[in-house]
């Protein structure tokens, strides 16, 4: 459901207290009112997420985040100007009254302005564009994030705890988005907890400072623990130079694999494999299809999914923080199914 009346629908959803799964331009988002415990709570319910994992605000363009937060530096405003409505989230100072729930206990907060027109459209009817929707991913907590409605369904099936789907298509970006931390800024500086389609350069053309990399006093924030976006299926991501080896390896001891891939590949092995996809070697492209890919690879019944390696620049670092979460509780899989080390 997309249209207007649809829209209107679900914000009455949420206004009730109910869940609302929505599009955005990164990912869909599993929304409840940020004011309702209710609501709050079952989020945390639905998705089987710990209390103490913070959720993000989506708030529609031209709000009040001064409602959200007491302290709000330069910079946050001038990231603001530059990048909302976008796949930027801001970590700042929690205003009191903000239920500690959404922050995770914590006395920051996460805010973002979505660029989806479907999600402007939403926050824009919810509250007359007053309020706030806590959102994290449509999906379970951990496993691989939805970039379309049907991945939404996927997971929930027919839960009553979720009113609504609104359908806006697939999410251009495809990976979470950028997360900042400003919260601290006057001690810690700013600090990139989560990287995305907006990097770390792109930032500090906007406020002329470089964002660090997070220190032990840094906000937990979402899906920055060390295993995230996983399929099922254990992942492995594989150097281009050792990726053929390693398949026919596996294939030789008798294991199904699925290859998700940017290189050419002999056609022999192609028709040896449990499920295959080929991606475009550029990030935009390649993140805007990677979880739906993850997804389809899972379903393949493969022992293994083998990723190839994508390169170590700046523009692939969102992509490359999710294939190394994804890959993290398959580390020890490679050695085990082929007899080597990943790397070997």
């Amino acid at each position: 459901m997309k249209n207007a009346d649809d829209i209107l629908a679900a914000a009455r959803i949420l206004e009730s207290g109910r869940l609302v799964a929505f599009p955005t331009e990164t990912v869909y988002g599993l929304g409840g009112d940020a004011e309702n415990p209710a609501a709050v709570a079952a989020i945390y319910a639905l998705k089987n997420r710990p209390a103490s994992h913070p959720l993000i605000v989506h708030v529609a363009s031209g709000s009040d985040i001064a409602y959200w937060s007491d302290r709000i530096p330069d910079e946050a405003r001038k990231l603001m100007a530059a990048f909302w409505p976008g796949p930027l989230t801001l970590i700042l100072k929690r205003a009191s009254h903000v239920l500690p729930d959404v922050a995770g206990g914590q006395d920051s907060v996460g805010l973002r302005c979505p660029s989806h027109p479907v999600a402007q459209a939403l926050l824009g009817l919810f509250k007359q564009g007053r309020g706030g929707v806590a959102a994290p991913s449509a999906n379970r907590f951990g496993h691989v994030s939805p970039t379309m409605a049907q991945h939404v369904r996927d997971e929930f099936g027919d839960d009553p705890r979720l009113g609504a789907i609104l359908d806006g298509g697939q999410s251009e970006v495809g990976i979470e988005s950028t997360i900042l931390d400003l919260s601290r800024i006057e001690t810690a500086g700013p600090v990139l907890l989560r990287p995305g389609k907006i990097g770390a350069s792109q930032i500090a053309e906007v406020i002329g400072m470089m964002p660090k990399v997070p220190d032990n006093g840094a906000p937990r924030a979402s899906g920055t623990l060390a295993s995230h976006y996983a399929p099922r299926t254990p992942v492995a991501v594989i150097p281009s130079d050792k990726l053929l080896q390693l398949l026919v390896r596996l294939e030789e001891n008798g294991h199904r694999v699925a290859l998700l891939h940017y290189s050419s590949l002999p056609a022999s092995r192609k028709m040896s494999l449990a499920g295959e996809v080929g991606l475009y070697c550029a990030p935009d492209v390649y993140s805007h299809q990677l979880y739906a890919s993850l997804r389809k690879l899972d379903r393949s019944g493969a022992d293994v999914i083998l990723v190839e390696a994508t390169p170590e620049t700046e523009t692939w670092k969102g992509v490359n923080d999710r294939l190394k979460r994804a890959a993290y509780n398959g580390l020890g899989t490679i050695e085990q199914l082929a007899g080597v080390k990943e790397t070997d």
